[in-house]
């Protein structure tokens, strides 16, 4: 599913991130919101914010942003030697084999905009 950027975490650039913590987050790390793909059921859903950490190492089973063909999409990582295969988080369950240089950094926290 597609993310859009959003930037730099910074106090007060979203309702959804009053009462987060900013301190607990690297200076590496930025915002993205997820796209309407994710829809409305599951763990992550349209709307949600996430954090991801860039300078943070890629490891197995991660939930990471990559940018693909010109826009940033969202996956589950799964190593495979030097490289990952990518496994999308919503819609055709065709994976993708990534290098590192495609990966953009690792969700470290999920917000959710709206109460459920």
């Amino acid at each position: 599913m597609r993310v859009n950027y959003l930037g730099p975490l910074i106090a007060g650039m979203h309702p959804a991130m009053e009462g987060l913590n900013l301190k607990q987050f690297r200076a590496s790390c930025y915002l993205v919101e997820v796209s309407d793909e994710a829809g409305v059921n599951g763990p992550i859903m349209e709307g949600d914010l996430l954090v991801v950490d860039e300078a943070r190492k890629v490891g197995h089973a991660d939930l990471v942003v990559a940018e693909l063909e010109g826009e940033q999409r969202l996956f589950r990582t799964h190593r495979i030697g030097g490289a990952y295969r990518l496994l999308p988080t919503a819609g055709p369950r065709q994976s993708v084999i990534a290098r590192v240089s495609d990966l953009r950094g690792v969700v470290v926290s999920q917000t959710r905009r709206y109460g459920v």
